[in-house]
């Protein structure tokens, strides 16, 4: 075919179709994408703008300009024409753009075109304002049958992070990855973690934990901008990479200190929310379609349960949160006397302070009960960052319990005698303090019983002291 015959051609199509180019390269990179020719039915739906104002097209079209003169640079697209228009493949595609309220089937079809410079393809696609549930899943067996074990896994748990692994193990088996992995991500909290992870036996073990770890949340937030929207970002020689260094030199700079050559990326979202991310580092590219198909279906049903699991944590922290001070309360501390007493936990020392709060009850009655709040806080506030290595409970209204696992007694000590002099100083939050250390790991409930009673003894003396 003749480069001047395209526009007729493609005029003969009735579906939306336009006619793509890509630049033949001698490093086998991705050159320039042009739209060669559009028929009418393609120009219109793309310069078609929504009831919210978006369309696909940002420009009015002008055949043989480049792609990203209407739309921004998209990797995936990109990919994908270059499959067919280089490497002669016919492909098709179900995507669900993020950024649109619509789907779209699209097919692409390598056709030949009198020009040494460029190779061709025939862009073929159908809008679908509600997604096709029979197109998206019509999938080969190969992807069903993934799939379908990662789902049968996922629903069928018990322990949820154990099968987690397990399943992102068979990701990275199925990407044929060096590693795969699971980040947890509040972008309102300004936090992440590593929820599981799996990596090639050959691959050097590294604390993930401290890589991934909360400073890490703004690298995190810098990839929703990267995805725009996209499902999925598939990073897979040196000039993807080269465009990553562009956008985003941190992340950059990460991956290739961790030495990652390609990376698929997808999102975890839940009622339109990010909660983390999965990805796939030095996948085997040359089944990209392939992978990409399958994880965007696996990631789906692990976004699920991820969601389900956030919540069920979250429930649980607020079931054993004490509201009012953001400390444990006192469910939480019977049910870790109760670990303690059955041997769950191993300890060779345990230090128990009891600390209770003095002059609540008359703020409470003068100053109402908003200013009684307002002391508690600070008296758990107090606590928390003297004894920041500890375990801290409010047992009852005025009451905090500190345990300490394997902490020298000298060290605890010397913050309880701090604490205890602060405490007479007027205007300051005063307790009335008792400490028992056991240095041969003993019963706990008697650990708490010496420090009541000698808190009770700190109080008299407090109580005596005010009264003279």
């Amino acid at each position: 075919m003749k480069k001047e015959e395209l526009q007729k051609f493609v005029d003969s199509f009735r579906a939306m179709t336009s006619i793509l180019s890509v630049e033949k390269t001698t490093d086998g990179s991705i050159g320039t994408i042009r739209i060669e020719a559009a028929n009418p039915q393609y120009v219109k739906s793309m310069e078609q703008r929504d009831g919210d104002g978006n369309s696909v097209f940002n420009q009015k079209f002008i055949p043989g300009s480049n792609y990203e003169r209407y739309m921004e640079k998209e990797l995936n697209f990109e990919k994908f024409v270059y499959q067919s228009a280089i490497l002669h493949k016919p492909l098709h595609a179900y995507i669900r753009p993020e950024r649109f309220n619509f789907c779209i089937n699209q097919f692409l079809m390598p056709i030949d075109v009198d020009d040494d410079d460029k190779g061709y393809c025939v862009f073929t696609l159908e809008i679908q304002p509600e997604e096709d549930l029979d197109t998206s899943t019509r999938l080969s067996s190969e992807i069903s049958q993934n799939v379908l074990k990662a789902c049968i896994k996922l629903r069928g748990s018990k322990d949820f992070r154990k099968t987690m692994n397990e399943v992102i193990e068979d990701v990275r088996k199925i990407c044929k990855a060096s590693s795969c992995s699971v980040l947890l991500t509040d972008f309102k909290e300004r936090t992440c973690s590593i929820l599981s992870s799996a990596r090639n036996e050959s691959m050097v073990a590294l604390d993930l934990d401290q890589i991934f770890n909360n400073e890490y949340i703004s690298i995190a937030e810098s990839w929703i901008e990267i995805l725009k929207g996209s499902n999925c970002l598939i990073i897979q020689n040196e000039a993807d990479m080269e465009i990553i260094r562009q956008k985003n030199p941190d992340w950059y700079k990460s991956l290739k200190d961790a030495c990652v050559k390609s990376i698929v990326l997808l999102p975890l979202t839940n009622n339109d929310e990010f909660i983390g991310f999965i990805w796939a580092t030095n996948f085997d590219t040359s089944k990209v379609l392939l992978i990409k198909e399958t994880l965007e279906l696996v990631t789906f049903f692990i976004a699920s349960e991820v969601a389900s699991y956030k919540l069920v944590q979250r429930l649980r922290y607020l079931s054993n949160e004490d509201l009012l001070t953001g400390v444990n309360n006192r469910n939480a501390m019977n049910n870790r006397v109760l670990q303690f007493v059955s041997g769950e936990v191993n300890y060779k020392t345990i230090s128990v302070v009891f600390a209770d709060l003095n002059g609540l009850k008359p703020i409470n009655d003068n100053e109402g009960h908003n200013a009684g709040d307002a002391l508690l806080k600070k008296a758990a506030a107090i606590l928390k960052e003297t004894f920041h290595d500890c375990e801290i409970y409010r047992a009852g209204g005025d009451e905090f319990v500190v345990v300490a696992i394997d902490i020298p007694k000298a060290s605890l000590e010397a913050r309880v005698e701090k604490l205890r002099e602060k405490s007479k100083v007027k205007g300051n939050v005063s307790y009335a303090i008792g400490f028992y250390h056991d240095e041969n790991g003993g019963d706990i409930r008697k650990a708490m019983r010496e420090a009541d009673a000698l808190m009770y003894e700190d109080k008299k003396l407090n109580y005596a002291h005010s009264r003279s």
